[in-house]
């Protein structure tokens, strides 16, 4: 175990209709003025927009909306939300819908209290202040409900970077698994690749850690994939909703590196390329990515693959367990190759060299030279 400090502000109301509190945590903290931050009318349809604004109108809550954010968020929209958040002097940002609206909000909270151009925080600006951002989560795969993060493409550079800080943790995140019931199968599916992607990053690549980190993470795999297999089966079987929600945030709330010694994204910093080039769902990447990195990266730590096969899926060998996972995000529908989103072999070299932007920005590039991103990238193929 390697020394580390360990502080997650973030408050979680965890269950059915907890929604309805937003305004009062609101009340609360004093904010009288939200951006009210949301993705597609579908929060209209299902009757969330109407509690939520009946918690705001309860609790003398002002709101001005930014609707229209879309999956894989990009800096034009969220610009758009700077100006709007300081037009309208706004004392917070409410972000109601999955990880893509949570981070186009918390980009915005930054953006809101600064003269420079937001994008600026995201290719090595320090971010040293941000509106408060609450948020009512609707579907579970990001962890950005209690964690620094946010990623945003910039659709001009196609670049699809990513700010980390402590000033855009949610003050307050709303978690009722009754909101995921309605989420697609393909959806579900990626948000499950998603957590065992967060979860997997420092498994496989830490220099050094203990058999408590590796077991949190072993019972997050575990959780995720069994509880996604009922969802797939009843969508609408609270039980599982509720395991696998609280599983996704867990996976990515800094609990399960906390003592570890130096890891790396290597799978998201990949996968940002991909959905930078082609906008395809994050978890999709992923599903792609990974077994083709694992394959690739096993060779330089096979006892790592080995436990993972063991204690994941009770079978031995290193290839045991990447066969076993691939197959298991193809089961769910996932895509697991390059071509299964229409992506080419001669592509390839483009995806490698985005990457290797990101791979330079992390700090992994000499690890992770163009060369090395290409050779996982065929593994893909």
């Amino acid at each position: 175990m390697f020394d580390f400090d360990f502080h997650n502000p973030t408050k979680i109301l965890f269950g059915r209709g907890r929604e309805t509190e937003i305004g009062k945590e609101l009340q609360a903290a004093g904010i009288g003025k939200v951006l009210f931050l949301y993705g597609r009318d579908s929060i209209k349809k299902s009757g969330l927009w109407d509690r939520i604004v009946a918690s705001l109108q309860q609790n003398n809550i002002a709101w001005v909306e930014h609707a229209g954010v879309v999956s894989n968020p990009v800096i034009s929209h969220t610009r758009l939300g700077v100006d709007l958040a300081k037009k309208e002097r706004v004392d917070a940002v409410l972000a109601v819908g999955g990880g893509s609206v949570l981070d186009e909000g918390k980009a915005i909270a930054v953006g809101a209290l600064s003269d420079d151009d937001v994008w600026d925080y995201f290719v090595g600006k320090e971010v040293v202040a941000a509106l408060p951002v609450f948020a009512v989560l609707t579907l579970a795969a990001t962890g950005s409900e209690m964690n620094g993060n946010a990623v945003v493409t910039n659709e001009e550079t196609r670049q699809k970077y990513n700010i980390a800080s402590i000033h855009v943790y949610p003050r307050v995140s709303i978690l009722n698994p009754e909101l995921t019931c309605t989420v697609p199968p393909n959806y579900s599916a990626y948000g499950a690749v998603d957590a065992v992607a967060h979860v997997i990053e420092g498994y496989f690549t830490r220099r050094g850690g203990t058999h408590l980190q590796d077991r949190l993470v072993e019972g997050i795999i575990k959780t995720v994939i069994e509880t996604n297999n009922i969802i797939m089966k009843a969508p609408a079987d609270y039980a599982a909703r509720a395991e696998f929600m609280w599983a996704a945030t867990l996976a990515l709330n800094g609990l399960t590196t906390a003592g570890l010694d130096e890891y790396s994204f290597p799978n998201h910093m990949i996968e940002h390329a991909l959905s930078a080039i082609y906008n395809i769902a994050h978890g999709a990447g992923l599903a792609i990515v990974i077994p083709a990195w694992m394959k690739w990266y096993s060779p330089r730590c096979p006892e790592r693959f080995q436990r993972f096969s063991l204690e994941i899926f009770g079978l031995h060998g290193v290839e045991a367990g990447i066969d076993a996972l691939e197959n298991w995000f193809a089961a769910i529908g996932a895509p697991t190759r390059l071509s299964h989103v229409g992506i080419k072999e001669h592509d390839i070299d483009q995806i490698a060299d985005n990457a290797f932007g990101l791979a330079t920005q992390w700090g992994i590039a000499g690890i992770y030279p163009r060369k090395a991103i290409a050779e996982i990238l065929r593994f893909a193929v």
